[in-house]
């Protein structure tokens, strides 16, 4: 038989749920039930701690100390990108497929690249900002009015100077 589980260990669960909604009990119980915690009471403080990303999909990670479980976002690059949009939220239930066509600045794009910057395989930051670039061009909106192909391949020649930091 396994030793039994340490309470004082940490132990990190990673999530996929909706912003500012309680997600069902079912998906949750099967990761967080045999470490001790209720999953009612964990779906509820999901749903409190993601409140501002309301209507998204967002990684919720979930760190587990004494039987209790605190809650950071980790937010990805296309829900920072929906984010900056600013678009109002949407009812999942009624809204399907929906097109983000809409402009963000090039400052919001190094803000976001400065955010996934930790979690990047870039060595430098002009190659973080490709990748929200990338993830911007796949989600569909524009910046500053352009595409963001166009702004990838303007940073590989020089025309758009990345700073260092």
């Amino acid at each position: 038989m396994p030793p039994k589980f340490d309470p004082t260990e940490v132990k990190l669960v990673y999530l996929r749920c909706v912003g500012g909604e309680v997600g069902a009990t079912s998906s949750l119980a099967p990761k967080i039930g045999p470490l001790g915690l209720s999953p009612k009471k964990v779906g509820d403080d999901i749903a409190k701690a993601t409140g501002e990303w309301k209507g998204l999909k967002i990684t919720v990670c979930l760190t587990i100390q004494n039987r209790q479980a605190t809650i950071s976002v980790v937010p990805s690059a296309a829900s920072l990108i929906v984010k900056a949009l600013k678009e109002p939220p949407r009812d999942r239930k009624k809204v399907k497929n929906i097109k983000h066509s809409g402009n963000i600045t090039f400052d919001d794009i190094l803000s976001i690249a400065r955010t996934m910057r930790p979690r990047s395989m870039a060595r430098e930051l002009s190659g973080t900002c490709k990748e929200v670039l990338g993830t911007a061009r796949s989600v569909g909106c524009t910046i500053d009015g352009r595409a963001a192909h166009d702004i990838i391949a303007d940073i590989d020649s020089g025309a758009i100077e990345v700073p260092a930091q």
